[in-house]
């Protein structure tokens, strides 16, 4: 064995083909001579099997009683004869597969028609005695042309099928290498559009950023950090009266003689979900909120409004805190947070910016959007290419297998 001879993919099928021709030239000679054979044989029962048909029909228009019932089954058996002669197809390109296919084609057909031949033959006897010997001689033939072809293909051609899979083959991998760079211009294209949907995208968001970190949105984030953090002050101020006002909250909606107004029920409500909101917009003192506490703790102290005695003890203190005055430092508080946020809120500039950062902020969303279809598809180019590669290996190692088993060559495709 020589050493290992290296190519390209466009090399290899000119060098195949000179190592090969001495071999494949002589047996495709034969195998186009056998396929032409088979060709004129199956034509010629096609003939035959026409001249049943024509015989029959004419027959059958004479309208002859004696032959009359013979003439209409031949004329239907010749024209299953016909139905099926046109399904076996003759290849224009010879190879073992195509020539293997016609000659399994043609037993298939040949099959059927002997069985119809022996059950019905006999029974169209004494007629058409001279048409149907003249089909069965062509029908004969046929059947020797068949039998050559099978033998040619079991004993000949299949010892250089390998040889010629490794030449559709090569065929095969220069057109998946074509493919390939298709794929990969696609694939590029996509990667600049996603780099450019990328700049626009980074640009954007610079812009959005540089809005936020402007005066009346970095005031608005300062303010409702305050906000949030008064917020979290008040729901512990509040604590301990949680339990005992979503109690009060249920007696009220549920006609429990909680003893509240639709106003004071509105305000329970708000310092229960809003506890900022509902203390900035109380009148100064929280009026609201202390009679609500004090028709919580009348409620407490008649035993209506039940709780455990060490939660009663700290609601009371928490009542009694809040009576005298404790939130009133925080309800300023609140008063100058909301208010400045009003002002940052309803300012021109806050408008104008906020105008600017929605235009910005749906155009990423759009550009966003584009940048995951445009992803996807990148993607779906990703994986076509590495199948692609996949499939162009696997058949560069099938074709240096093939050299190798019948060639005794070892070849490397690069």
């Amino acid at each position: 064995m020589t050493d290992e001879l290296k190519f390209s993919s466009a090399e290899i099928k000119s060098w195949l083909e000179d190592q090969t021709r001495p071999i494949l030239a002589p047996v495709h000679a034969q195998a186009q001579k056998l396929r032409d054979d088979m060709r004129e044989a199956i034509q010629s029962v096609t003939e035959a099997s026409k001249l049943l048909f024509d015989s029959s029909t004419k027959e059958i228009e004479k309208r002859n009683m004696r032959v009359y019932n013979r003439a209409r089954a031949l004329n239907k058996l010749s024209r299953l004869f016909l139905d099926r002669l046109k399904k076996v197809n003759v290849p224009d390109y010879v190879s073992y597969e195509n020539l293997n296919k016609l000659a399994q084609e043609t037993q298939k057909v040949f099959l059927v028609t002997d069985i119809d031949v022996r059950n019905w033959f006999p029974r169209l006897s004494p007629f058409f005695i001279m048409d149907r010997r003249k089909f069965l001689t062509v029908y004969e033939k046929a059947k020797l042309s068949l039998t050559a072809l099978n033998d040619f293909l079991s004993k000949e051609y299949v010892k250089t099928k390998t040889l010629e899979d490794a030449l559709q083959l090569v065929d095969e991998l220069r057109g998946l290498e074509r493919q390939l760079v298709a794929i990969e211009a696609e694939r590029k294209s996509i990667v600049d559009e996603r780099l450019v949907l990328e700049k626009e995208l980074a640009e954007l968001e610079r812009r959005i950023a540089d809005l936020k970190s402007r005066g009346p949105i970095d005031q608005l984030f300062i303010v409702e950090t305050e906000i949030g953090a008064l917020n979290n002050e008040i729901t512990r101020a509040l604590r301990h009266l949680q339990k005992p006002f979503r109690k009060v909250q249920a007696m009220a909606t549920q006609g429990g003689g909680a003893g509240l107004t639709l106003e004071e029920q509105n305000a329970l409500a708000r310092y229960l979900e809003k506890p900022f909101e509902a203390l900035a917009t109380e009148d100064t003192g929280y009026p609201l909120l202390k009679q609500i506490l004090q028709k919580l703790s009348r409620l407490i102290s008649e035993g209506k409004l039940k709780l455990k005695p060490d939660k009663a003890k700290k609601a009371e203190q928490s009542i009694n805190e809040i009576l005298h005055d404790s939130l009133r430092a925080l309800q300023q508080r609140c008063v100058v947070m909301a208010t400045q946020q009003r002002q940052i809120l309803n300012s021109a500039k806050m408008a104008e910016i906020r105008a600017s950062l929605a235009e910005y902020q749906e155009q990423a969303k759009q550009l966003k959007a584009r940048k995951i279809s445009v992803e996807a598809h990148e993607a779906i180019k990703e994986r076509a290419y590495r199948e692609t590669q996949e499939k162009i290996d696997s058949i560069k190692r099938a074709i240096e297998k093939n050299i190798l088993g019948s060639l005794g060559v070892k070849i490397q495709i690069l």
